[in-house]
């Protein structure tokens, strides 16, 4: 076993059998994670004599009646075991009859379906731990006027049907979990991963004060770009958006004007993250100010990727040169021609999935997992990346 999945299983062996359902939309991703599981658990077996086991995913099935009323079959016991059910909210490829027509599935039906693969579990996995990615309602997380609290809501309801953990990553406010104070709350960064595959992909990048620099697109995502500035010793700009709050357009205010502040982008290549890309509207008229400031070459990341609006303003985007790339994680659907466009990078997570569940089911901490500055730190000396301090 290598030295880095030992010193996540520690010494003990888990004391609760492991089993993992992955909801349609995160199928694919559940069977990545499970290819590592086995492959470290059997070498864990091995190490202390016990037989090994070749699977951890479960069956479960969705049936619909034509109505489109549902319900959730698990098809193998759970009893006893350390239940881990992964969810992908924001997969809307996914489809089911109604009245004869295919209907899409809604953050509302995965939601939906979640509850019911719960109850079928009938209370009798030992724990259960609920991986959602991006959360449910995640961003209608507070309450501005007479609006409904969606996020808090779902984690109430998952609280109240006995789930004990949500494991989620770069939640839109993790003030959230405040609403369950009880409940475990993991909220994880993709900061190592999508560092990673920036340097992979772009190795000529210097990454130092004089020709990089780190700008976050507003004021709600300045805490993970002052972690990359912070890791990374650059300096960090930062945009503030100024609305219209007369106005409101799906749902939200439209943005007036981006006022910039911070240091000179002049000649600079400049890293923007955020945790979701939508339209997209605003990150492109973001790279558009950059530009006209004299920036070089701009990459936008955002933990979930979603392009509610299409590719086309990406392509024209990048074809104009206000783009120099867009990374990404695979934590929710991807658009399948996304993987053909030559400015998506994207970063797997399903190995650090599998490290979290595998630490959860030994009861090992997950605080170096949560901040891995040291595997950042190690990821820059590999590539001669010295961070001034």
């Amino acid at each position: 076993m290598t030295p880095a999945v030992k010193k996540v299983f520690g010494e003990e062996l888990p004391r609760l059998p492991l089993a993992i359902i992955a909801m349609p939309g995160a199928q694919s991703l559940g069977e990545k994670v499970n290819k590592y599981l086995v492959d470290w658990y059997a070498e864990e077996a091995k190490e202390h004599g016990i037989c090994s086991k070749d699977n951890f995913l479960l069956e479960a099935s969705y049936p619909r009646f034509t109505t489109g009323d549902g319900k959730a079959v698990i098809n193998e016991t759970v009893r006893g075991r350390d239940l881990y059910v992964m969810v992908d909210v924001g997969n809307y490829s996914c489809t089911y009859n109604l009245f004869g027509q295919e209907a899409p599935m809604s953050p509302d039906d995965h939601f939906a379906d979640l509850k019911r693969i719960i109850s079928a579990a009938g209370g009798k996995p030992e724990r259960i731990t609920v991986i959602m990615p991006i959360l449910y309602g995640g961003r209608q997380h507070r309450r501005n006027a007479r609006e409904s609290l969606d996020c808090a809501m779902m984690l109430q309801e998952l609280e109240a049907m006995g789930v004990r953990d949500i494991i989620t990553f770069d939640a839109h406010d993790p003030r959230v979990q405040n609403a369950v104070p009880l409940l475990g709350f993991d909220n994880f960064f993709p900061t190592y991963q999508i560092l990673k595959v920036l340097i992979k992909k772009f190795p000529d990048l210097k990454l130092d004060k004089e020709h990089f620099m780190i700008v976050s697109p507003d004021e709600g995502a300045m805490s993970r770009n002052i972690y990359y500035a912070s890791v990374l010793g650059l300096d960090l700009g930062m945009f503030y958006k100024r609305r219209d709050y007369s106005t409101i357009v799906n749902g939200r205010n439209p943005i007036v004007q981006h006022e910039y502040i911070g240091n000179d982008v002049n000649g600079k290549d400049i890293f923007v993250a955020d945790d979701i890309i939508a339209t997209g509207d605003s990150v492109i008229k973001l790279a558009r100010e950059l530009k006209e400031k004299g920036a070089k070459n701009i990459f936008l990341s955002a933990t979930f990727a979603l392009f509610t609006e299409g590719l086309e303003k990406f392509d024209k985007a990048y074809e104009e040169g206000l783009i120099a790339g867009v990374l990404a994680t695979n934590l929710t659907y991807t658009k399948p021609e996304l993987a053909s466009r030559e400015w998506f990078f994207q970063a797997d997570l399903s190995k650090y999935l599998a490290y979290i569940i595998a630490a959860c089911n030994h009861t090992q901490s997950v605080s170096k997992i949560i901040d891995p500055h040291e595997k950042i730190h190690n990821l820059l000396k590999k590539n001669n990346i010295i961070p001034e301090k």
